[in-house]
């Protein structure tokens, strides 16, 4: 059985600089949280809970997540303080219960909080897949964020790990679950 987890796709995501190709990435999470589902997987929701006065902070309207994301009643949602969602959450509990064959990973921001999820699913022992075209980030002052993008592929396709690391496209994925 497939995971898959999503990080944080907020409203707050929406302030500061443009995100690489959203609204295309939340049409791809939308389509591959389906999959999931249909196969009988889990969809794991990361929320960032910031600080007051941030624009993740509690119960403010950045804090909710993207109102054109599917989301489903049965979906498990896992609020975080940090840029990793297996540190003082319930999520290592949780995939331990759950023991998934693999965990597919996608959200925002690619160099942060993707980042430390994809780290820490391959220190936990999982089999991870990041969705290529399902994560995004903004430009940054010394690389743009599609150049943002293709390092963290190539960092992650090269990461050692005791089971298996794949970055795969929204397409293989679709495809894959087809068959």
């Amino acid at each position: 059985m497939d995971v898959i987890i999503l990080v944080d796709m907020q409203v707050g995501l929406r302030e500061g600089p443009p995100k690489h190709d959203l609204q295309a990435v939340v049409q791809r999470i939308n389509l591959l949280t389906a999959m999931v589902r249909k196969k009988s997987g889990k969809v794991i929701w990361v929320r960032h809970c910031g600080k007051a006065g941030d624009g993740f902070e509690r119960g403010t309207e950045g804090w909710s997540f993207l109102p054109e994301l599917n989301r489903d009643r049965d979906d498990l949602v896992i609020e975080k303080t940090l840029n990793d969602p297996f540190v003082r959450t319930s999520l290592p509990e949780i995939l331990s219960q759950v023991e998934p064959d693999r965990i597919l990973i996608a959200g925002w921001a690619t160099d942060s909080c993707v980042d430390a999820t994809v780290r820490s699913a391959i220190s936990n022992d999982y089999h991870v897949v990041v969705v290529s075209d399902g994560h995004t980030v903004s430009d940054r002052p010394h690389l743009d964020a599609a150049a943002v993008i293709r390092h963290h592929h190539w960092v992650w396709s090269d990461l050692i790990t005791n089971r298996s690391v794949r970055i795969m496209a929204t397409s293989q994925l679709i495809e894959e679950g087809a068959a």
